[in-house]
């Protein structure tokens, strides 16, 4: 703690019925007092008050002020909350008000979730969960990042850490009293808690990924022939004329992309140009732009035109394998769609008149869902957490290659090293900046 007292506008910025400013540190008492008037309202009980500018007695606002002692605070330090109309003037007066007074300034990003894991309110991991439930724009995401908030990222690594601990305590126990009797050896005897951790850390690395593209979002790539309908596709599944429609072969030179949310899944769809040979060298820069697409994204949706059924385009049949593929233009076939292309399943749709596009949606979350739908344990949300999860992983491995001696400690040691990262359960200075720098001013 640095002892400031900060302040910012913690809800929502431009006008609103309803705007809640902020304010952590030891003047944040005084604050609240002398511009509310009066003494301060009685703990964690919202009582209405005039508010006015210290020293000019110039009227602000009429409002609800609320105190929050220390350390039973979100910040575990003395705190005040101003809740007023949330105008631009009115705003602007308050927090000139507030900048007026010695001893106080705005905050930074992340300031006040800073101060609450500073002062142990929090760990690292939860500290995340809240920058990561505030930026959740689907129901999906807001559920993985309500779970972190609640601890069960910290919970985890710290039953991992607390494990290796003792396990480390063992093994040294036996290296500094070699030559007493201690019973059953030590270090055979961690050895089965050192392969149980192991394989559990294994599983939660192997998980495709799950919570990092939820907390990201999935990449859909529209790949396929020109005049498909990629564009078409791209319009009537994000349900606006995001890309340009036209009969013309080879209109899409680039990646157009629209965000959705699809059933509580964030999703980013890219249309792409259109697969084919081309002299042009700005189209051909389009085809390998698309096919780099398609190789990097989560799913590909390989679309078909049911005008040149029962031919289809072979550099197309090449992407399909773990793509869906789509046939499009069903509303020009004379019989009934095809159920397969080249032996994968086909969802036949109309862009034009609209016909298969809910069923290929619901066949879109259901998919996303398969491959990636979280289970009941905690997932990994972010590359720092892999990362230490990862040294973790390695420092175990070598702990049960190498030899029962002093390095085997050392290992352990530095296994709850990389864990205690984490969680903030180790001097974590050079890393908290990386937490706190993507938090909004009043958060």
């Amino acid at each position: 703690m640095t002892g400031e007292t900060i302040f910012a506008l913690s809800s929502g910025g431009g006008r609103a019925a309803i705007a809640v400013v902020r304010v952590s540190g030891p003047g944040a008492g005084e604050a609240l007092a002398r511009i509310g008037g009066e003494a301060l309202p009685e703990p964690r009980r919202a009582t209405l008050r005039r508010f006015r500018a210290p020293g000019t007695s110039e009227p602000i606002d009429r409002g609800l002020a609320l105190w929050f002692p220390a350390p039973g605070s979100a910040t575990g330090e003395d705190m005040a909350e101003f809740h007023v109309h949330g105008g631009p003037a009115v705003l602007a007066a308050l927090t000139g008000a507030l900048a007026g007074m010695p001893g106080l300034r705005p905050a930074e990003p992340g300031e006040f979730t800073r101060r609450a894991f500073e002062a142990g309110r929090l760990d690292l991991t939860e500290a995340e969960g809240i920058a990561d439930l505030v930026a959740a724009e689907t129901e999906g995401q807001r559920r993985q990042a309500l779970a972190q908030t609640e601890g069960g990222l910290h919970r985890l690594y710290d039953g991992w850490r607390e494990r290796l601990m003792a396990l480390r305590a063992n093994v040294e126990a036996a290296i500094d009293f070699s030559d007493q009797e201690l019973g059953d050896d030590p270090m055979a005897a961690a050895a089965p808690g050192l392969a149980a951790l192991a394989a559990e850390i294994a599983a939660h690395l192997d998980d495709a990924r799950r919570g990092e593209r939820l907390r990201e979002g999935f990449c859909i790539a529209i790949v396929g022939a020109p005049n498909t309908g990629k564009s078409s596709l791209l319009n009537r599944l994000a349900g606006r004329d995001a890309a340009i429609v036209s009969t013309r072969a080879g209109t899409t030179r680039d990646v157009v992309e629209v965000r959705l949310d699809l059933g509580g899944w964030p999703l980013t769809l890219a249309d792409t140009a259109g697969l084919r040979e081309s002299g042009d060298e700005i189209e051909s820069e389009g085809v390998r732009r698309a096919m780099a697409r398609a190789a990097s994204a989560d799913l590909s949706l390989v679309v078909f035109d049911a005008a040149r059924w029962p031919e289809a385009d072979p550099q197309s049949v090449a992407l399909l394998g773990d793509a869906l593929a789509v046939l499009n233009k069903t509303d020009l076939l004379a019989g009934p769609a095809p159920v397969a292309i080249a032996g994968c399943p086909a969802r036949g749709v109309s862009c034009l008149t609209g016909e298969g596009i809910d069923g290929l949606l619901e066949a879109l979350t259901d998919e996303i869902a398969r491959r990636y739908a979280p289970g009941g344990a905690p997932v990994l949300t972010r590359a720092r957490h892999r990362h230490a999860v990862i040294e973790c992983r390695d420092a175990l491995a070598r702990a049960i290659a190498g030899p029962a001696d002093e390095r085997l400690a050392e290992e352990l040691r530095l296994a709850a090293r990389a864990l205690g990262r984490i969680t903030g359960r180790v001097d974590v200075e050079a890393v908290l900046d990386l937490v706190f720098r993507d938090f909004c001013i009043g958060k």
